[in-house]
């Protein structure tokens, strides 16, 4: 009788598990690039050795924005010596950005003048007041937008060569390497059926070639130096990285990417390779916008 009792309780205790298991929800997990599961705090040891972290994000996915904010705080706390760039701010604004962490300029200036994108409040400015508080340095690395808008309506990057000399230190030394080749820009090609043609591409070559000009420009050494971007500037090792090897080969690069799947509990091929780590989010996550 004892021994039925005893199977008994085993059967439901195994029941209640088992229903407690497929009932639990997880709204994102991490992988590595060959699609194994990976720890957030394995993670965030491989970042903190590193020298450039690309942190490609969705713009409307707040489990990147989340993450983004959990990194840079954990690798705060743990002593690693940090700097902050952004894609969403433009390099000629950084006097403004400057500023702000300094506590010299209003917060409704500060956003007037930096031209912040419409989803800065709920999407980065945690970080930048973060980096305000903490006295963590912040990188406005991105092209300003009537250069790259230039490249593509008016004839490639010849289009930048009138420039006046003090608007060329917004932009990367001239003339920058590029390759056409590279899957990432043919995929754009693929993506726009011909439209926009090749100078389409050299406008985006010019935002990542802009962009990893100014993460080395503020990399210091003994400095980790996490960038924010839309995942596709960093992709499958190319756009920022591609130009950041291009132009110190040497460079220590960790990426991650955003995808968004139906199941999370398994990466999908398609995804694989396409960062060092990857963050699979349930494709019903709210959006910011």
């Amino acid at each position: 009788m004892t021994s039925k009792l005893h199977l008994s309780l085993t059967l439901l205790l195994l029941l209640v598990f088992n229903l407690t298991q497929s009932q639990e929800k997880k709204a994102f997990y991490l992988y590595t690039q060959e699609g194994e599961k990976i720890s957030y705090d394995s993670m965030l040891d491989s970042l903190s050795k590193t020298n450039v972290v690309l942190f490609g994000e969705f713009h409307n996915n707040p489990i990147s924005h989340w993450l983004q904010f959990e990194v840079v705080s954990d690798l705060k706390t743990s002593k690693t010596n940090l700097a902050i760039g952004a894609e969403m701010f433009e390099t000629d604004t950084q006097a403004v950005l400057n500023l702000y962490l300094k506590d010299s300029l209003t917060e409704p200036k500060f956003k007037k003048e930096a031209r912040v994108w419409s989803n800065y409040s709920t999407d980065y400015r945690p970080l930048v007041e973060l980096a305000k508080r903490d006295s963590i340095p912040y990188i406005a690395t991105n092209i300003p937008r009537p250069y790259a808008t230039r490249v593509y309506k008016n004839g490639g990057f010849s289009a930048l060569d009138s420039l006046p000399k003090n608007e060329l230190k917004w932009i990367a030394p001239l003339p920058i390497p590029f390759d056409i080749n590279l899957s990432s820009y043919q995929n754009m090609l693929d993506m726009m059926g011909g439209h926009g043609g090749e100078d389409l591409v050299k406008a985006q070559a010019i935002k990542d070639a802009t962009m990893a000009h100014f993460i080395l420009e503020n990399l210091k050494p003994n400095q980790v130096f996490v960038h924010l971007n839309g995942s596709y500037h960093s992709n499958s090792f190319e756009g920022i990285y591609w130009y950041l090897k291009t132009y110190r080969e040497n460079l220590n690069i960790l990426t991650l990417t955003t995808v968004e799947q139906k199941n999370v509990h398994q990466l999908k091929e398609e995804h694989k390779g396409l960062a060092n780590f990857i963050i699979v989010v349930d494709e019903n996550m709210t959006k910011t916008y």
